[in-house]
């Protein structure tokens, strides 16, 4: 029976990086016909209409002294500075480089928790780190301007700028997730971009006279089976799985990323992006080499 769970954990795993990786795509639909801050405004909307629709599986809420400098700075994170980075990426670079940008994050983590959370790193998963950087540096200068990267050099950069407010969430979630469930951090979530984006939406650019149901669809994509399945599904997995190996699906990301870029958007990496992408994998492979032990719940008290 364990066994039979594990599998369909992994299954919910991948189903949710493959959601993941769609969002990039699905953002980039979005942003041809609406404007950014209004894109992110309906999907954390939507989110919060579903998540109060099934508030009665909200699960445990333990709240401790102290908790609420956590909980502002997760919703610091993410949803607000990460969408307002990730927005920014995605109208200057394009999905499949922000993707590969995207690679990076379960190595931010590792050193993140090193810096902060005095969790030991190898020398091994260090070398991975540096080779996967260089990567990303090289994907980003190899990049000329085109139809889907207008500026991909502060487009990427402004992926990487997004990738550490994810892992600034990651670490404070880690900590948070022993008191709360899944389910209302991620609704918080939610909740605080619904409330955060509507005033930018509403201070920027008008909605637009019309969207077409290819828009409507980018949007409902998003905030239904983005911000609340692939959560979901992520969360189930890890709750069936050892943290340190859920985490590692991540690295999926990137690929599906390219292969719906390649599919539907029909982008395409030139011969140095290619190469450049290679070291970003390798660098990330290199870095998993070891099994690095699970952060420990509380260590940030």
């Amino acid at each position: 029976m364990r066994g039979q769970g594990s599998g369909v954990a992994v299954i919910c795993l991948v189903v949710a990086m493959a959601l993941w990786g769609s969002s990039f795509i699905a953002l980039k639909v979005a942003f041809a016909e609406l404007p950014a801050m209004w894109v992110i405004f309906g999907r954390m909307a939507l989110g919060s209409l579903v998540f109060l629709l099934a508030w009665r599986w909200r699960g445990r809420m333990q709240y401790r002294r102290g908790d609420w400098k956590y909980l502002l700075g997760l919703a610091a994170c993410e949803p607000c500075l990460y969408f307002l980075f990730e927005a920014l990426a995605l109208q200057n670079t394009s999905a499949s480089q922000a993707g590969m940008v995207s690679a990076l994050l379960p190595l931010l983590v590792t050193v993140g928790a090193f810096v902060f959370l005095r969790e030991r790193i190898s020398r091994t998963t260090l070398a991975g780190f540096l080779i996967a950087v260089v990567g990303a540096v090289w994907l980003s200068l190899a990049g000329s301007a085109d139809e889907h990267a207008a500026n991909p050099l502060p487009g990427n950069f402004f992926e990487l700028l997004a990738m550490l407010c994810a892992m600034g969430y990651t670490l404070m979630l880690k900590h948070l997730s022993a008191r709360y469930s899944a389910f209302l951090l991620t609704a918080m979530v939610a909740f605080v971009g619904t409330l955060f984006f509507l005033p930018l939406a509403l201070l920027g650019e008008p909605w637009p006279r019309e969207v077409s149901p290819l828009g409507w669809a980018a949007v409902a994509y998003l905030g239904v089976l983005v911000t609340v399945g692939a959560y979901g599904l992520y969360n189930f997995g890890v709750s069936r799985l050892p943290a340190s190996q859920a985490s590692g699906f991540t690295n999926l990301i990137p690929v599906f990323t390219l292969l719906f870029a390649t599919l539907l958007l029909g982008e395409r990496l030139n011969g140095p992006q290619m190469v450049a992408a290679a070291l970003v994998f390798g660098g990330v492979v290199l870095s998993q080499w070891r099994a690095a032990p699970p952060l420990p719940a509380g260590v940030l008290d």
